[in-house]
């Protein structure tokens, strides 16, 4: 337990001190947490102007587009599973590995150099939809503004132009029929929260959710209105381009919860196993509030923004109940026994507390191959409910194949 937890050694070990050095450099989130105001309704026509001829919907092959941040872009998709190898293949999980060394642009393409991280297993990729055309334009990091066309506060990130001005391109190029965004949780300060913990775990033995739960509740109505106002520059583009709101699809997903609850870690609290071999070094206690108390309420706040902007709401906040890190329900790989959908966990450990890092910190606590493999599968299952809100689950045993929704 914090604070009189005799078992623990005071001063962090060589590896502890490197994970806790990896922790606070998270680069989960962007420095900038500001989110714009939204902007002023536009001036009414005068009463004698005859309403516009609506535009044509482009005629372009049909497209599913997906936006926002790295919980959609793909990121840790390089990554089957967690080992605690640190060299070769990592026992089966580094789909890096070239034999030789490692290269990330065989997972994240081009973006691997910018970190966007957008993965060959993102989620509009592993979705079947039925489009002809399926187009990830989220970036690792992104915050609500990275959304907002530059006309109306938009900020570009990592190289590119705001997402909904890249949205207008592809919308005049193609038919686009499903949109699918992911924001709001770099704009709540994720990055920052996990630091916050994992120090608190590692150094102060105490715990970080009375802080966080501050920090969430500071945050929560400004990164909500910027959600809402991501929407909105959606729409603007949309209409736009031609689109009336009928004509296409757009879902608001909300995040699931990379580590499990404190009752379900493998790993004990004492000793440094939960740290440097399960890459899952938070208490119990902050475990739980993680994903009984954040988790939840984050997702009933982006309901909310859904309800209020006319958009179809996907709840994914319970999508990796017992696939999460350290999970008593699953098991690093070995030499012997490689990696498997069924039996590894769904989610990236928290890298840097090994003998060596072995990838980038920032796809750390993110749906890794299985879990982006799962997250599309939700997706499919909602393309075939035109209307509803839905909750996506997994079924224990199973891979991505077992996921299922229920009605929220």
């Amino acid at each position: 337990m914090p604070e009189n937890s005799s078992s623990i050694t005071r001063s962090a070990p060589r590896l502890g001190r490197r994970l806790l050095a990896a922790a606070a450099a998270l680069p989960l989130a962007a420095a900038g947490l500001a989110v714009a105001a939204p902007a002023s309704a536009a001036p009414a026509a005068p009463a004698s102007a005859a309403p516009a001829a609506p535009a044509a919907v482009p005629s372009g092959p049909t497209a599913s587009v997906t936006l926002g941040d790295s919980y959609i872009s793909g990121e840790a998709g390089r990554w089957k599973g967690n080992s605690a190898g640190t060299s070769g293949s990592r026992n089966g999980s580094d789909r890096a590995w070239t034999g030789s060394s490692y290269d990330p642009s065989r997972v994240y393409g081009a973006t691997a150099a910018s970190g966007c991280d957008r993965s060959d297993v993102a989620e509009v990729l592993s979705a079947s939809t039925g489009a002809q055309n399926e187009i990830d334009l989220a970036c690792s990091g992104a915050v609500a503004a990275n959304v907002f066309r530059a006309s109306n506060g938009g900020q570009s990130f990592k190289g590119e132009a705001p997402q909904a001005d890249q949205l207008a391109g592809v919308a005049r190029q193609n038919n686009v029929k499903l949109i699918t965004l992911s924001i709001g949780g770099n704009d709540l300060g994720f990055a920052d929260i996990i630091s916050t913990c994992v120090q608190d775990y590692l150094i102060w033995y105490s715990y970080c959710h009375d802080s966080a739960q501050s920090q969430i509740d500071d945050k929560m109505p400004a990164a909500m209105a910027g959600v809402g106002k991501a929407v909105d520059e959606v729409r603007a583009v949309m209409a736009d381009a031609g689109y009336a709101q009928s004509d296409y699809r757009l879902v608001l997903q909300s995040y699931p919860s990379p580590i499990p609850r404190g009752a379900e870690m493998r790993y004990p609290e004492s000793g440094w196993t939960r740290s440097n071999t399960g890459g899952c070094p938070f208490w119990d206690g902050d475990a739980d509030w993680a994903r009984d108390s954040m988790v939840p309420q984050i997702s009933q706040a982006l309901a909310g923004v859904a309800a209020s902007k006319g958009a179809q709401f996907l709840d994914l906040s319970d999508m990796l109940q017992g696939r999460e890190v350290c999970s008593t329900a699953t098991k690093q790989p070995t030499a012997s026994s490689g990696p498997s959908a069924t039996t590894s966990e769904w989610a990236r450990f928290l890298d840097g507390g090994l003998n060596s890092t072995q990838g980038a910190l920032q796809e750390s606590m993110h749906p890794n191959y299985y879990g982006q493999q799962a997250v599309g599968r939700c997706l499919t299952l909602l393309w075939g409910r035109p209307s509803g809100d839905y909750a996506c689950r997994n079924t224990a045993g199973q891979d991505a194949s077992g996921m299922y929704l229920t009605a929220r």
